[in-house]
Formats: structure tokens, C-alpha cells, sequence
């Protein structure tokens, strides 16, 4: 067995392999670019190495660099994780050249499956159901149109090395192939070195399912289940579970034995992934297999109770696999949700910053600890106070709950998202609450159009209907007592001017526009329970008890008889006095005040925010890439005015209607801030 392993990644990845590390009692060296100087991953490794600046070409990617910060602390393997070289043929064969251990597939095997084209036809020869399309690197976008007519719109257009949703586009006409045809060969460019692209029948009502499998230098191949990966937005990955509510058992089994059967045709040896589409009528066809572990490996290990790292770190050590294929266990269902650094009220725009506040619900499983299963993991590269830089991926962390059925998962996911605290960004947990909550989903009735089908114009608040919004209401009077009657004990207080607790209250849910609801509210305090409240919303009654510390946003307790957890916090961007109360992905701003309070305060008028439509804002933090119009140019709606890039994704803005461009007030180049003026119409 290895003595020291080097990780060739960073943020969440690295720390999931730095787990299962230590519990192997291998030492491990961190790299980092100057973004990750004071990474999480970087704090837990026994050692780091500093391999250059932020951008990932100048960092990550720089095969030398990690070659030659292994070779200096005398690293004996590397373990690739997922994204940056993961994938990368030529750096798997030169860590092997360097007589350093690759952890993860011989270099032969990612070149003929890493390449989406080589990968199709060694499917076709191993007898692996695949999607009709062409095969060969196509020369340009006319013969991508010719191509898409032949086989039949709609198509989708994928760069053969490409991944992580970047280098696709699903096109239903020839305007729409034409175009991503070359938007899929620029960002294939771009993120991967490689512009060869390829283009197949998009199969329509699709479901991602793909299935995991071991193999060993032995020729020992297994497949561990299935995972269910249909909710996508925009063809990356938002919910994953395993095992899925929709194929048969006959389904996962014949999908199962072709994947292992791919994997024996070249030789596999590691964790891969193959990955398939599946029709209304569980009929299946390949699509690409991923050299490396997959982003949504905890539900696998979930439901199997296998540490996936430490079977890649064995394999990689000459080991053959422990366990057969009829060993392989499938117990209870896990569910894991992506914990993105996004605005998704903002139409999932990347948000960077400081995290203010980071605090993930209370973790009854570990990685790397397969012991310790139903319940809640996070998996996560950052902490309290640190840093989501702008030139990596969004991902904060991984939320993986596992439950004794699907029903007992999805219980156990909303309640750890009730809890999941994140301030100084925005994440996409009220999004992730609206798609558990949704009946499609519950039922398990979905594909990968799910989200674009029903959230075709966006999220909305609106789109998370609670199922008692008075709840909400009740809350923020319940605490608001609570924090009234801390006020009341302090001494010092002004005779006869003394802070009054007081029961009748009104609370405001503020609105936009000044349209706010108002709602009578009475507070009683139980003498014989501690904590213990009824609070009374008009004709509905709650009696809450919690333990919750002033300050504290997190907020456990008993409504009624039944447990839950929200977030409870004074002070709003536009209001410091109001309360901020969020359950269930719903979120209400309420101001608590005396019935008198209430009244006068329905006598103030309304302030509108200023006029802000002749001015081009950025819609969030990121790098001017590019302005596309000068002083004096007559635009049209729908036109290109400015490319912002964030997170390795670019973002086009377009002009919301005609006019004249006046002042340009930000130059290419620029770093923006969220809200900044590029430009202005005259």
C-alpha cells in the first residue's frame, strides 16, 4: 500500500479523498493555485504545494506542475478526483512514464473511452445498445446541418472530450445547429484543448441513468447499481439518487451486465461510470463512460456501503477486488443535492464572495466512514469565512442524505435543507426545496426536461408553495417574544419606560410595491414548559416549543407535537427591524409590532426604488469579457451587448428592448461587481 498520495484537485474532491487517506493512514499532499492559498483542502493535507495562479491553465492544468510537486515530496500516486486532468489520457500515461502510480484507469483506457467517439464504436463491438448518429469528427457547422437532417432533428451536438455540461447543445432546427455547432467547438476549445465534435438523435422524454463499476487489474469487473441522474439544468446534474424509482430490476440488470461488459472490452481497472439514456419503455442506450469518479459517488456508497476512493486507492495498489457481484448490497435510498454558488431568483447567475456564514446541518455520516449509514453527510471544501473564488466550478457542497425508502430520503433531504445555513452568498437551496416538493418528483414522474419543463420562465418565489404559510407567520411572533423578553431582563432600564413582552401583536409580511399582508397575532406563554408558546395566527393555533439561542439562525424545535427546523434572522438588505423566516424553500420578511404600531405603520407611504432601465447592470460578480457595442449604436431587442464569465461559464447579456447605446461606463477586462453599470441607453 501506498505511504503518501498526492491530490491533483481541489475543494470538495480533495477533501473526500484526504478522508479516506487518513483512514488508510496514507499521508497526503494538497496543490493549490493562489485563489486556494487557504483552502479547506489545503489545511486538512499532511503537506501542500503552491502550483501557480488562479486560472485553471496555469494551475491545475499544468500536468508538469503536480508531476513535479509529487516527485518532491516524494508522493508514490496521484489521485486525479473529477474535472481539470482527471480525464486527461496524456497525463495518466506520463504520471505512469514518471514511475508515479496513477489512481484511477490505465492511460489506454481513458484515451478510447474518454473520447465520446471512440467510446461509441468499442460500445457497438461489445454488443452495448447505442443512440444512431455520426461518428466522425464533423468539419464545420454546414455539415452539421446536413448531418442533423439526416438523422433527424432534434440532435445533440456534444464535443467529444467534452463534460460537466460544457461543449452540448441540443438543437431542433438548422439555425439551432448551425449556431451550436460552433458555441459547442468554442467552449470545447476553450475548456478542453480539443474541438472535435459529434452529433447523435437526441432521444426526447429522456432518463439519465448511469451505472457504476469496479474493476481490478485481475479482470474482475462489477457493477454497483444505479444511479438516477435526471434532474439537470441546462445538462448539469442537480439531484442525484440511487437506486432510481423507475427501471425494473430485469432493466438494471441488463444495464448492468453491458456496462461491465464495456468496461472487460478495454481492460478497465478503477471506479468508472457508464452512462445511459433511457426511454419511456426502460429501452436504453449508451452515451459515454467517465473515466474517473463521479461527482454523485456518495449515493452509490450509501446504498452499498463501499468507500469508492479507497476501492480506487486498493486497485491502484495492485489489489484485486474483495467482493463478488452477488455481494454487492443495495440497502434503503440516498439522495444527494449540489449546494451551488448561484442566485436562482437571479436566473442561477454565479455568486462569489466571502461565506459570512457556513454552517451545514448536523452530519451523522462521514466519508470514508461506511459504518455509520441513514442519515445526513456533507461533503464540502470550504468553511465559515473562506472564499467562493470566481475561477472554478459553483459547487459549496454535497448534501447526501440516506433513508430506509425514497419516501424516508426525501423527508430526511428537506429537513437538512431547512438547516443548511449559508450567508455573504446565494445559494441554490430554495430551488432545491421546490423541485423535493414538487409532485412530479415525489412521484418519481420526471425526465432531464423535468426542470426546463416546468420551470421554463425561471424561479420564483412563488414556485415554493408552502404548505402553511401561517406557520411562517407564527414563527417570526414566537421569536420575536422570545427576543422581547431577553430585552425585558436587562437591567439599567428606565423606570416606568421598562421593555413590555406583551401578547397581542401584528405581524407585516412585507411585499414588494408596498403591498404587505397583515395579520393579527397573540402569543402566550405555557408556565409549566420552558420554551413553550401557543401562538394564535387569526383562527389557527401553534403551539411551538424551541431551545433556540438569540443570535442563533438556525431554529430546532416542536410545532404542534411534530419536529422542524428553519432559519430565523433580524435584519433584511431593506429592512434591519424585520425578521426573515425561511422553511421549506419559502421565505417571508415580517416586521413584528404592537396593533397600534401596525396601524400607524399602514399610514406610511410607499418609496419605489429608483429607475433603473436605461442602464445595462451586472446581473453578478464576474469578468468583462466582452463589450460588444459602441457610443451611438442602434441596438435591437435580443441583441448582444456584453459577456461576463464566472465560474468557467460565460454569460451573454442581451438588450431587453430597441434603443441607442450612450455611455459605456466598463471596459473589457474589468472585474464587475453584481450591480455594476457597464453601460447606458441614451
Amino acid at each position: 500500500m501506498f505511504s503518501k498520495i498526492l491530490i491533483a484537485n481541489r475543494g470538495e474532491i480533495a477533501c473526500r479523498v484526504i478522508a479516506t487517506a487518513k483512514k488508510m493512514g496514507i499521508a497526503t499532499v494538497a496543490v493549490y493555485s493562489d485563489a486556494d492559498k487557504d483552502a479547506r483542502h489545503v489545511k486538512l493535507a499532511d503537506e501542500a504545494v503552491h502550483i501557480g495562479p488562479p486560472p485553471s491553465r496555469e494551475s491545475y492544468l499544468r500536468a508538469d506542475k503536480i508531476i513535479a510537486a509529487a516527485k518532491q515530496t516524494g508522493a508514490q500516486a496521484i489521485h486525479p478526483g473529477y474535472g481539470f486532468l482527471s480525464e486527461n489520457e496524456a497525463f495518466a500515461r506520463q504520471v505512469e512514464e514518471e514511475g508515479i502510480v496513477f489512481i484511477g484507469p490505465k492511460h489506454a483506457a481513458i484515451a478510447a473511452m474518454g473520447d465520446k467517439i471512440a467510446s461509441k464504436k468499442l460500445a457497438q463491438e461489445a454488443k452495448v445498445n447505442t443512440i444512431p448518429g455520426y461518428n466522425e469528427p464533423i468539419a464545420g457547422p454546414e455539415q452539421a446541418v446536413e448531418i442533423a437532417r439526416q438523422i433527424g432533428y432534434p440532435v445533440m451536438i456534444k464535443a467529444s472530450a467534452g463534460g460537466g455540461g460544457k461543449g452540448l447543445r441540443v438543437a431542433f432546427n438548422d439555425k439551432e445547429a448551425f449556431d451550436g455547432f460552433a458555441s459547442c467547438q468554442n467552449e470545447a476549445r476553450n475548456s478542453f484543448g480539443d474541438d472535435r465534435i459529434f452529433i447523435e438523435k437526441f432521444v426526447e422524454q429522456p432518463r439519465h441513468i448511469e451505472i457504476q463499476v469496479l474493476g481490478d487489474a485481475f479482470g474482475n469487473v462489477v457493477y454497483l447499481n444505479e444511479r438516477e441522474c435526471s434532474i439537470q439544468r441546462r445538462h448539469q446534474k442537480v439531484i442525484e439518487e440511487a437506486p432510481s424509482p423507475f427501471i425494473s430490476e430485469a432493466t438494471r440488470k441488463a444495464m448492468g451486465e453491458q456496462a461491465v461488459a464495456l468496461a472487460k472490452a478495454v481492460g478497465y481497472q478503477s471506479a468508472g461510470t457508464v452512462e445511459f439514456v433511457v426511454g419511456k419503455n426502460q429501452d436504453f442506450y449508451f452515451l459515454e463512460m467517465n473515466t474517473r469518479l463521479q461527482v454523485e459517488h456518495p449515493v452509490t456508497e450509501c446504498i452499498t456501503g463501499l468507500d469508492l476512493v479507497e476501492q480506487m486507492i486498493r486497485i491502484a495498489a495492485g489489489e484485486k477486488l474483495s467482493f463478488t457481484q452477488a455481494e454487492v448490497k443495495r440497502e434503503g435510498w440516498a439522495i444527494e443535492c449540489r449546494i451551488n454558488a448561484e442566485d436562482p431568483f437571479r436566473n442561477f447567475l454565479p455568486s462569489t464572495g466571502r461565506l459570512v456564514r457556513f454552517q451545514p446541518p448536523e452530519q451523522t455520516m462521514f466519508q470514508a466512514d461506511t459504518s455509520k449509514r441513514y442519515g445526513v453527510r456533507v461533503d464540502t471544501g470550504v468553511y465559515e469565512g473562506g472564499e467562493i473564488p470566481m475561477y472554478y466550478d459553483s459547487m459549496i457542497a454535497k448534501l447526501i442524505v440516506h433513508g430506509s425508502d425514497r419516501q424516508d430520503a426525501i423527508a430526511k433531504m428537506r429537513e437538512a435543507l431547512n438547516g443548511f445555513v449559508i450567508r455573504g452568498i446565494h445559494s441554490n437551496i430554495p430551488f432545491q426545496a421546490a423541485l423535493l416538493a414538487h409532485p412530479k418528483f415525489l412521484s418519481g414522474d420526471f425526465n432531464t426536461g423535468f426542470i426546463a419543463e416546468h420551470y421554463a420562465q425561471g424561479f420564483r418565489a412563488e414556485d415554493v408553495p408552502h404548505e402553511d404559510p401561517l406557520f411562517l407567520v407564527a414563527l417570526a411572533a414566537y421569536m420575536n417574544r422570545r427576543y422581547r423578553a431577553r430585552a425585558s431582563g436587562i437591567s439599567g432600564q428606565l423606570e416606568g419606560h421598562e421593555v413590555k413582552v406583551g401578547e397581542q401583536f401584528a405581524v407585516v409580511v412585507l411585499g414588494a410595491q408596498g403591498e404587505h399582508l397583515y395579520h393579527e397575532v397573540s402569543v402566550t406563554d405555557f408556565e409549566d414548559k420552558s420554551g413553550s408558546s401557543l401562538v394564535t395566527v387569526g383562527a389557527r393555533s401553534y403551539q411551538i416549543s424551541s431551545n433556540a439561542t438569540l443570535g442563533q439562525i438556525r431554529v430546532q424545535g416542536q410545532c404542534n407535537g411534530k419536529p422542524f427546523t428553519a432559519q430565523v434572522e433580524r435584519g433584511t438588505p431593506k429592512n434591519p427591524l424585520a425578521l426573515r423566516v425561511a422553511h421549506n424553500g419559502t421565505q417571508i420578511d415580517a416586521l413584528v409590532l404592537s396593533p397600534l404600531g401596525a396601524r400607524l405603520y399602514q399610514l406610511m407611504p410607499y418609496k419605489a426604488p429608483p429607475d433603473m432601465s436605461k442602464y445595462l447592470l451586472s446581473p453578478m460578480p464576474g469578468l468583462l469579457v466582452d463589450v460588444a457595442v459602441e457610443p451611438g449604436q442602434k441596438v435591437e431587442a435580443g441583441e448582444k451587448l456584453a459577456a461576463i464569465e464566472a465560474m468557467k461559464m460565460e454569460n451573454i447579456l442581451f438588450a431587453a428592448r430597441d434603443g441607442v447605446v450612450g455611455k459605456i461606463h466598463a471596459q473589457k477586462g474589468e472585474s464587475l461587481a453584481v450591480d455594476q453599470i457597464i453601460l447606458e441607453f441614451a
